[in-house]
């Protein structure tokens, strides 16, 4: 990438993250009247982050925001939609040669243009996804949190 745009390229993605952030704060301004309608209790988790089984998906969107992946699954009985939040992160590769650097140049002594070859090498990233909460609902309640053990 070159060097002048980088500032440029980094300040949009910083603001474009900020701008897709929200915060449990920003949720409940947006679904008040699902908040204020829980007791002192549950509203203290929700502000948390904390989730519990029996919640409805109001609730869950208050604490956790949008998931990441909604799945559902029918069966003859029942249907359960699933809710699956992941954390999205750059892990560092390594440097690796992509190619080379070609230097053309004029040699006085043989009063010819000459071309010289370097290998040239980059730090090079990979974009990991890593499901990190799968919460199953049934008639619209938490019925199965499952979340990852560090």
């Amino acid at each position: 990438m070159n060097r002048r745009f980088l500032p440029t390229f980094l300040l949009a993605t910083c603001l474009g993250f900020l701008a897709g952030c929200q915060t449990v704060e920003s949720r409940i301004q947006e679904r008040p009247e699902a908040f204020y309608k829980l007791d002192r209790e549950t509203q203290d988790k929700i502000l948390q982050g904390i989730i519990d089984v029996g919640y409805n998906e109001d609730m869950v969107y208050l604490a956790l925001g949008s998931p990441d992946e909604k799945r559902e699954r029918v069966t003859e009985n029942s249907r359960t939609v699933t809710w699956i939040y992941a954390t999205y992160y750059t892990r560092y590769e390594g440097t690796a040669m992509v190619g080379y650097h070609r230097r053309v140049y004029y040699d006085p002594y043989l009063r010819s243009y000459r071309i010289h070859y370097r290998p040239a090498f980059a730090d090079t990233y990979t974009q990991e996804k890593e499901e990190r909460i799968r919460i199953e609902f049934l008639d619209g309640k938490v019925t199965v949190i499952e979340q990852a053990k560090d």
